[in-house]
């Protein structure tokens, strides 16, 4: 590539930032610093009838979060800014004016109501009613193609109501190159001519759009599925005006987990897993779960949503960050729908959970539990390395812990109708007895201790142990046991095991 490597991500800060935004984000961010290029913000903000408070801030949180920042855009770094859209109205009209002047584009003035009355007419005879070469240039039509130039400045002069709208070409067959999907034919008979520019001194989204990708020197853009359809219109400005086009490439569409149908908060909401990276309170107060808040990790975030729809095209799926950029290739990313499955997500976030250090995962779960608020944080440490390998979450961790911190105030009724013989009683007072011989109180210790009174004596390992844990937990689960009875010392221990002896007494 002779040139610097140069692409945008795009938003409107119409809300919050879903997930396929966010992938569309990495995808650029991936390819440009694997090229050693840069990555650009630009806020696409016209719509101002759309306009949520806050929402950009939203959009620059998310991508900070997930470790994909950008090097260009609002308040940073503004080498060909501005990059709000908003902030950049003054720049459009002077391309609208030169599309005009070469032939390209042409005022219409027809009103709201005259259109809305031809495609009446046109749904009553079975017929579609499509703006381009057709029709343009006949006198139903209000544009500066039928009318004279005098009376064309008569009505600009009036302060009419108007729109620029571009003249697509007819009997061409237009080639088009996308990256992903490789070579696109399209017939420019069926093109209409879209509306680039309105007497109120707006532009739409597709002359904004090109516009601002060439002044921004933009080599490659990447976006959504949902924007292939303005391929042809796009390129056909970049002819226009005379301008080397990017590269393009269309990113398939993120699935349901069905795989039927494009991903919506609405599936995320029936199925109980978030959309957005971060949660999302909309200025209506209702909130939306983020990744962030329900536990994800960014790694595992950023992992995820590299495989919906690229594949490195080996066995491997565990990436960091810097892998994804290593590896990474538009041309391994697929036509096709990627389906989103929720229980993938989780398995991510399960390996990224092992990768945490310990002390940091500690520290999270003292802050988020209030019950161990004056617990030691190297104590809590110490649980979470034990219990760790069995959580996706932090979240999940005073359920696989909690008999670290309090003892058992009742026992599993199927536990315990398992573990409870009616020797029971005598065998744990008997284990009691050994707990409380043991004076250097370490695991080896107490598992040579325990494990060799069970064997001299022939006693089932199952008739000790499993009482012996309910004992300690309350259930028949949680790490080893001496691992247990160590962590939480010789008194508690002894207390635990005769608290059930008693029990059973009873």
């Amino acid at each position: 590539m002779s040139k610097k490597v140069r692409v945008r991500f795009a938003p409107s800060p119409t809300g919050p930032l879903h997930i396929g935004g966010v992938r569309t984000a990495l995808f650029n961010y991936l390819f440009a610093k694997k090229h050693g290029g840069d990555f650009v913000l630009r806020i696409e903000d016209t719509d101002q009838n759309r306009y949520v408070a806050g929402a950009e801030d939203y959009i620059v949180e998310s991508l900070n979060w997930c470790g994909i920042p950008f090097d260009e855009g609002p308040e940073k770094n503004e080498k060909l800014g501005p990059y709000r859209q908003s902030e950049r109205k003054h720049l459009y009209k002077q391309y609208a004016d030169q599309l005009i002047a070469n032939g390209k584009a042409y005022y219409a003035f027809d009103t709201s109501e005259q259109l809305d009355a031809h495609r009446k007419d046109h749904e009553i005879k079975g017929k579609t009613f499509i703006y381009n070469w057709h029709n343009r240039k006949k006198g139903r039509l209000v544009n500066s193609l039928v009318l004279s130039e005098e009376e064309t400045k008569a009505k600009l002069s009036a302060g009419e109501h108007y729109v620029v709208r571009f003249k697509s070409p007819q009997d061409e067959t237009l080639h088009l190159k996308d990256i992903i999907r490789g070579d696109i034919s399209i017939d420019t008979n069926v093109l209409d001519d879209k509306i680039l520019f309105k007497s109120d001194g707006m532009p739409t989204y597709h002359l904004a759009n090109i516009v601002d990708d060439h002044l921004m020197e933009i080599t490659h853009v990447i976006r959504g599925e949902e924007w292939l359809p303005s391929l042809a219109l796009h390129q056909l400005l970049y002819d226009a005006f005379g301008w080397d086009a990017p590269e393009f490439a269309h990113l398939p569409l993120i699935l349901k987990p069905t795989g039927k149908g494009k991903l919506s908060k609405r599936d995320g909401d029936k199925m109980g897993f978030p959309v957005f990276p971060l949660e999302y309170k909309a200025p209506d107060g209702t909130i939306s779960r983020g990744y962030k808040e329900d536990g994800y990790f960014p790694e595992a975030v950023v992992n995820f949503l590299a495989f919906l729809g690229w594949n490195p095209g080996t066995e491997q799926e565990i990436f960091s960050l810097e892998d994804l950029i290593k590896h990474f290739d538009l041309e391994r990313v697929n036509k096709a729908g990627a389906r989103f499955d929720p229980d993938k997500t989780k398995w991510f976030n399960h390996h990224y959970m092992q990768q945490q250090l310990d002390l940091d995962l500690a520290k999270e779960f003292q802050v988020k539990n209030i019950l161990l608020a004056d617990v030691d944080i190297n104590y809590i440490t110490l649980v979470v390395g034990l219990i760790k390998e069995r959580a996706t979450f932090v979240s999940d961790f005073w359920e696989l812990s909690h008999f670290f911190f309090v003892a058992p105030i009742d026992y599993d009724e199927k536990a315990s109708k398992k573990a409870i013989k009616e020797d029971t009683a005598d065998i744990l007072s008997k284990v009691a007895e050994l707990v409380n011989a043991t004076d250097d109180f370490t695991v080896e210790n107490l598992q040579t201790n325990i494990k060799g009174w069970i064997t001299s004596n022939d006693i089932g390992f199952g008739k000790v142990m499993m009482p012996l844990r309910l004992a300690l937990v309350g259930a028949l689960q949680g790490p080893d046991v001496f691992d247990i009875m160590f962590m939480i010392g010789k008194r508690e221990t002894i207390k635990r095991i005769e608290a059930l002896v008693k029990s059973i007494g009873h």
